[in-house]
């Protein structure tokens, strides 16, 4: 066996709640801005942000909120998202982090899967909101700011929670799962994620001297918090750090050029297609981005010519970093003054990692392709009342098999070169073929189907239907599109539909997706 480990020293972990943990030096820093609504302007100090968590512990205890019974948020970037999952956390309940594009049904079906009972939302996603509880154990809603007229009763304003009588604080045991973002994993359908507190502070303490900042840090919070990158990279590592989070509800470029020259901004964390526009939009020179140190980018590969071309046009280096929702989620990433582009970085803190081949199984040496298998303490308790998937993703010795190929070089930079997984990557986000292909065959004209990621300079991957009609049927491919646009968030759509005669397929009937690529 070939093993890896970070070239950087050990790291405590202490056994402390995620909350505990990220706010643990606020009280050197109580009045500086620890968040910023970029639409309004509105802020928090460290100080109003940890008394407003306080109170919404109460809050939501007093709503029947226990030992790792569950909240969902459905909220864009706002500085209550903080306020909501840290309070949650901190009543000793998880929080499950819904896409707030998610129409009805895959809200409803994320809301079912973890058994969330109360719901935080905001008003433009309240009606999605009401129609995706009905029917599942969500018994309140809450709203973060006005709640529309004609709402129904069990539907409350977010200020709620925070009016409840002061309580003595829970014990969390740091083995309780916090949060339960949901993946699609290496393949199929989403599947919850059950990250304990230990998880979540394990890997920001390995990434604390990896990702090396100063002090009075602003960053931009654009990446989503509902996701991993965001939730962890930003809202919970932004708080340890003392830094200013200037938060957005979506990637607007004229609106994000506008914030960070107003905010000044030092470091800008991107996915791939964040970094095109920023390297290859003339709009951008008309903006002072002199306050930035550095762009760092995850979610999805980025490439050494895309790196270095924003790098010269922005003038600060673009570093990249590696893992996944099960690894809570660094694993790899490139330090600041590291000059690797194309590299995911070397190995975090407390990490191990090692190169298989997934024919036989045989660790490979240096410079060879395989799959990365990585293990360490921000490996994920398992899925979510899925022992089978689970059992499939980590192995008896707690190696987790990422589904990703690629090499470490020897200077212990790795590299990723391709995927073995079916997952397609939008602009950052999963899209999991399975979940599209069984939406796809409820429609009456379509007899089979597959679905794979294509390239995309844009937005990394998009989704390609092959489509298969029964016989004597007739649809066009808009009318495909049309069909799973109304039941799937936008960034799930597909962009192109091929009609084929049949779908390749193995003797055990599995889709033969490399074929059709290669077609």
């Amino acid at each position: 066996m070939i093993v890896h480990r970070s070239p950087l020293p050990d790291v405590e972990i202490p056994d402390v709640s995620i909350t505990a943990f990220a706010f643990e030096r606020m009280h050197a820093h109580p009045e500086r801005i620890a968040f910023v609504d970029g639409a309004s302007g509105r802020t928090y100090t460290y100080a109003a942000l940890f008394g407003a968590i306080t109170l919404a512990a109460n809050g939501f205890r007093e709503a029947g909120i226990g030992t790792e019974d569950v909240v969902a948020i459905m909220a864009p970037n706002l500085p209550e998202y903080a306020i909501a999952f840290h309070g949650a956390v901190s009543a000793g309940g998880t929080v499950t982090s819904v896409n707030p594009t998610y129409g009805a049904e895959e809200t409803a079906f994320q809301l079912d899967d973890a058994g969330a009972q109360l719901l935080v939302t905001v008003g433009p996603f309240l009606d999605t909101a009401v129609a995706a509880a009905a029917g599942t154990g969500v018994r309140r809603i809450y709203v973060i700011g006005d709640v529309p007229e004609g709402a129904p009763d069990h539907v409350a304003p977010f200020t709620e929670l925070l009016d409840g009588p002061p309580l003595a604080p829970v014990a969390v045991d740091p083995e309780q799962v916090a949060a339960l973002p949901y993946s699609s994993g290496t393949t199929g359908l989403p599947k919850g994620v059950m990250l304990t507190h230990r998880n979540l502070v394990a890997n920001l303490a390995q990434i604390e001297h990896h990702l090396e900042m100063d002090d009075h840090e602003v960053m931009m919070a654009v990446l989503p918090f509902f996701h991993i990158y965001g939730m962890q990279i930003l809202m919970n590592d932004g708080v340890r750090r003392g830094a200013t989070q200037i938060t957005m509800p979506r990637f607007d470029l004229v609106q994000y050029l506008e914030l960070v020259q107003e905010h000044r901004a030092t470091r800008l964390f991107v996915v791939p297609p964040m970094v095109l526009a920023l390297a290859r939009q003339p709009i951008v020179d008309d903006y002072d981005l002199s306050s930035v140190k550095s762009l760092f980018s995850g979610a999805a590969p980025l490439g050494p010519e895309l790196a270095e071309e924003a790098h010269r046009r922005i003038g600060a280096p673009t570093a990249q970093g590696y893992g996944m929702t099960e690894m809570s989620p660094v694993s790899h990433a490139c330090r600041f003054h590291d000059d690797k582009p194309g590299s995911i970085g070397i190995l975090v803190a407390n990490a191990e990692a090692r190169v298989v081949d997934p024919e036989s199984g045989e660790d490979l040496p240096t410079g060879v392709d395989g799959e990365i298998w990585c293990r360490g303490p921000m490996v994920m308790k398992g899925y979510l009342n899925r022992p089978d998937a689970t059992a499939d993703t980590i192995d008896a010795d707690g190696w987790i098999h990422t589904g990703d190929i690629g090499h470490v070089n020897d200077d212990g930079f790795w590299y990723i070169v391709d995927r073995l997984k079916e997952l397609i990557k939008y602009k950052g986000f999963q899209v999991p073929p399975a979940e599209l292909e069984a939406l796809l065959l409820t429609h009456p004209a379509v007899a089979d189907c597959a679905v794979i990621g294509v390239a995309d300079e844009e937005a990394g991957e998009i989704p390609k239907a092959f489509v298969a009609l029964k016989p004597g049927s007739e649809c066009t491919a808009a009318e495909i599109q049309e069909f799973v646009a109304g039941h799937v968030a936008h960034y799930k759509q597909v962009r192109i539909v091929e009609f084929v005669d049949a779908i390749p397929k193995s003797p055990s009937g599995k889709i033969l997706r490399r074929m059709l690529r290669d077609a």
